[in-house]
Parts: structure tokens; sequence; C-alpha cells
């Protein structure tokens, strides 16, 4: 199973802190963000390989990152894009590390401005109960909240039935997490959905296209999750870590 961490953003919003520095190598309790979601992969046997998905504007950044913690298993692949203009998206940027290294395995896929507090083993457990793509879920029990984010509706079974970006009445709180496991055959369909006109971008739109061709299942935790988009929620995730 291959890893790969999206880390191509330029993070506008968070300016000036991510004017010059990716968002994922922020600090939060005394480390960067990333650390949190690689140590976590690492600790993960089946995982033989993580790719960080960045652009050539944050590449020494990220370089000079690998070089002070030396983890291991890593490759940083680097999309030459040094603007929001230019970004390819989250979408188009993950079908380029599988093009650009030839990934043909089962993948799990996280945002690297992630935060959150479930067990990644568990989430492949559950991946491997379904035999099917899974997401991460929290419920951010507040339906205006539900608003800002990809909300999924669940069957009694956990599957998704329905899934909305960014919804104006969302159906449920049960918010995407940006993290994801998809067998290879799911993995294959990247360039498809691509080619069919998707957005390049929030990977929301990418499972709304999915759930009409497979089933996906939603693993729900509710221990903690932070989304770092905002100096709001950064000095949230800040106060939460200490």
């Amino acid at each position: 199973m291959k890893a790969i961490v999206l880390a191509g953003g330029f993070a506008k919003r968070l300016w000036p802190l991510t004017l010059d520095k990716a968002k994922p190598l922020l600090e939060v309790g005394g480390k960067p963000i990333i650390n949190y979601i690689i140590e976590k992969l690492e600790g993960m046997d089946e995982i033989d390989k993580i790719f960080i998905s960045t652009n050539a504007k944050f590449e020494l950044g990220f370089k000079q990152w690998l070089k002070k913690y030396e983890f291991k298993k890593i490759k940083i692949v680097v999309e030459e894009t040094r603007s929001e203009e230019e970004k390819l998206g989250a979408i188009a940027g993950i079908n380029f590390v599988l093009e650009r290294e030839k990934i043909d395995d089962d993948c799990i896929i996280i945002a690297g401005d992630n935060l959150f507090g479930f067990i990644l083993d568990d989430f492949l457990g559950f991946y491997k109960e379904k035999k099917s793509p899974v997401v991460a879920f929290f419920d951010v029990k507040d339906f205006e909240k539900a608003k800002l984010y990809g909300i999924a509706e669940l069957d009694e079974n956990n599957k998704i039935k329905g899934f909305l970006e960014k919804p104006e009445k969302p159906p449920s709180t049960l918010a995407s997490t940006c993290c994801y496991i998809f067998p290879k055959d799911t993995v294959r369909l990247f360039p498809e959905y691509l080619k069919e006109g998707g957005s390049k971008d929030a990977p929301g739109f990418f499972l709304q296209w999915l759930i009409r061709k497979e089933e996906i299942f939603a693993y729900v935790f509710s221990n903690y999750w932070f989304d770092i988009g905002s100096f709001e929620s950064l000095e949230e995730a800040r106060k939460f870590m200490q």
C-alpha cells in the first residue's frame, strides 16, 4: 500500500504565515502539522512508501524538513507550480503523483493540513472489512458549520447514500476529513474522472462522481479533528495540542 500526503496548496488565507512556508510545515504543539500525519503513517506496516505531493515554491522547505526529521519511506514529488494561479488542484495533484510514480496499488490519501485523533490502523481495519473505498468523517454537530465541508448521508451500514460538497442545505453534519483509502481499481479511475471534465480541485466532487460507480463507506470518528484553513482554526489546534 502507498500513502499520498497532499501538500501542494498555497494557503492564501493564512498569509503572511504561508507566504514562504507551506501550511503543513507550520508548527502546532511544538512540531510541524505534517509530522503528526507522517508519524501515524510510518507506524503502519502495510505502507511501503509515503509520497508528499508539493510544489516548486515549497520544494526546498520540504527537503529541509525531511533532512531535519529523517523520516523513512518518504519521497517528495514536486509539481512545477509556484503560485495559486498555476496550482494543479488536489485531484489533479493526486493524479500527477500516480502517473509520475507509476503507482498501481491501494492508496491511503491524506490532506497535509489535517490533525485528527483516530488511529490509522483502525481506519485500515475498517477498509479491509468493507473491501471498498472508505472515507473518514467527523461529526461537526452544527448545520451552519456543515455548509463549509463535504457532507455525507449514510445508510444503516455506513454506506454513503449521498454526498454534497459545501451544500446550502446539509443533509447531515458528517464532514469529510480528506482522509481516504482507495483500492487500486478505484485509484485507476482518477484519469477517467479528469477526462470527463471533473473538478481538478475539491476531492468531494470526485466522491460525488464515484458513488455512482461503486460503494463507498464512511468511517466515523468522534475524538478530534482540525482542518487548518484559517487563523482561527490554527489557533484552536495550537491550544488543543498544548
